[in-house]
């Protein structure tokens, strides 16, 4: 399987990259720029697992499977957001 998303340009100033999708799925466009993570190992390059907006993850945390996270909601710690989970608005998610 190919990479889903790329980590674009400089990390802003929380160190956070946003991200760029390289191919499509779900309702995500190749082309189309998505949240911010730290590092790969935040999301899943497999399933339909997406980053939106200015949403964060970052730390131990992990997006994977069908989840999404968006809105300006944050992930972080530990914390695991998975199969068809919403992490979205202001929520603040961590283990």
């Amino acid at each position: 399987m190919t990479a889903k998303y790329e980590l674009t340009g400089k990390p802003n100033a929380q160190g956070l990259r946003r991200i760029r999708a390289l191919r499509s799925f779900d309702t995500v466009k190749e082309g189309d720029l998505g949240g911010w993570i730290a590092g790969e190992h935040n999301l899943s390059h497999y399933g339909a697992a997406w980053v939106y907006g200015d949403a964060q993850v970052y730390g131990y945390a992990r997006v994977y499977g069908a989840a999404w996270v968006y809105g300006d909601a944050w992930v972080y710690g530990a914390a695991r957001v998975y199969v068809d989970a919403r992490v979205y608005g202001a929520a603040r998610v961590s283990k």
